[in-house]
């Protein structure tokens, strides 16, 4: 039988098929590449993991899991999810795994959707105060599908305030009490959280998205002994690309899990990024993932204290994980100024607002370091960064000159040596 003779476009390069998106591909991969990347909730990945997101897993259907899928040919796509699923409940030391939620917020979804029916009540740190959206903002799902009560931090301190937690948990009885948070920078005490828990009645959601790798390395307490779900990303501290979530939880939970993930609240996972997943859960469990995790920890550290020896308002003094919250307001800005500030001296942040500042504000600002350790930053390296963001926010020092302090400590540390992201 002869070869086709019409031509395959499928098998040409972005570059033939589609120059304008390849030209954009590679303007964002030199944006990446002359920025200090200061977002906590972002990081760069394993060049394996890369590998195993642009692999055939993409062109793959698999309704289902493994062993009982609704379409044929998933052999082998079964043994990857496996893999995931052995290796994330090794890294957490849990009983069941699911590694097909889309994000960390669709993961949230499906615990939601295991254990509470509409209108049930939720005890969450409020976004307001350092929660996530999914954690109960208004205009988010589970703002609008459940009774979310917010609970927050001591207004001297800065760290949750457990008096307040056990006082709303006794007068608003919650189904479901929820412990984590986007921009809290201290140790979260899962214990603590448990025993409010039961004292009420309640079941207990751990949400680890941002300190999942913290966790997985030994630098934080792991929640899976306290919780009954524990829900996270992959692309924070656990390094991950950004290809989703997952969800462990106690065998007694897990065909709940498993229905409220599939078919409850979405259809057929994306197998190409649980490919990706099982990459990341496989580095997480090395000796030169825990070298770099203690390594975000002490680059945090010598942020903070940079920032501090320039008069900066460090919230709560420091940190304790990979992200710290400055309040801006004792150097007369907000949050979006000061973003767009650093911005243009190629310094990538997070506007936030500061827990207990009027309605509306927004006078923070949220660093992190797990993107700036990828890359090889070192604690001289957080000074200097400091320094710039100070000299830029305080000062009102001279873009340009501030640029190119940022260009030379990125030049200095490339994210992908001798890379070629096309062709």
């Amino acid at each position: 039988m002869s070869a086709p003779t019409f031509h395959r476009p499928w098998l040409d390069g972005i570059e033939v098929v589609d120059p304008l998106v390849a030209d954009l591909i590679e303007r964002e991969a030199a944006r990446q590449d002359e920025h200090i990347e200061l977002v906590a909730s972002e990081n760069y990945t394993w060049s394996a993991a890369l590998t195993a997101l642009a692999g055939p897993g993409a062109n793959k259907l698999a309704d289902g899991y493994p062993g009982r899928r609704d379409t044929g040919g998933c052999e082998v796509i079964d043994e990857i999810e496996r893999v995931a699923i052995a290796r994330v409940r090794q890294l957490f030391g849990a009983d069941h795994a699911n590694v097909q939620p889309h994000s960390g917020a669709q993961a949230n979804m499906a615990v939601y959707f295991a254990c509470l029916e509409p209108g049930d009540t939720i005890l969450a740190m409020g976004v307001d105060q350092g929660g996530h959206q999914s954690h109960g903002l208004g205009a988010n799902f589970s703002g609008r599908l459940y009774n979310v009560v917010g609970y927050g931090v001591d207004r001297e301190s800065g760290f949750i305030d457990f008096d307040e937690v056990a006082r709303l948990a006794r007068l608003h009885r919650p189904r479901l009490i929820v412990c984590g948070a986007s921009s809290y920078p201290r140790r979260i005490e899962f214990g603590r959280f448990r025993a409010i828990a039961d004292e009420v009645g309640a079941l207990l959601l751990c949400d680890i998205a941002h300190i999942a790798g913290l966790i997985a390395a030994g630098l934080h307490e792991n929640p899976t002994p306290y919780a009954d779900f524990v829900t996270s990303t992959i692309h924070k501290t656990l390094a991950g690309p950004r290809c989703g979530g997952f969800i462990v939880c106690p065998e007694r939970h897990a065909d709940a899990i498993d229905q409220a993930v599939f078919p409850g609240t979405q259809a057929a996972p994306f197998q190409h990024l649980i490919a990706a997943k099982a990459v990341a859960f496989g580095i997480a469990s090395t000796p030169a993932f825990r070298a770099y995790q203690e390594k975000i920890r002490s680059n945090a550290d010598a942020l903070a204290e940079a920032l501090h020896a320039r008069d900066a308002s460090v919230v709560t003094g420091g940190t304790d994980t990979h992200l710290l919250m400055v309040d801006l307001r004792p150097w007369q800005r907000s949050g979006p100024e000061a973003a767009r500030l650093l911005a243009a001296v190629n310094v990538s942040v997070n506007a936030y607002p500061i827990p207990h500042e009027d309605a509306g504000a927004t006078s923070g600002i949220r660093l992190g370091t797990p993107a700036v350790t990828m890359r090889g930053f070192n604690e001289d390296d957080m000074e200097r960064t400091g320094a710039i963001i100070a000299h830029s926010l305080r000062d009102g020092g001279d873009p340009e000159q501030l640029r190119e302090q940022s260009v030379a400590l990125c030049r200095a540390h490339p994210i992908y040596p001798n890379h070629r992201w096309l062709g």
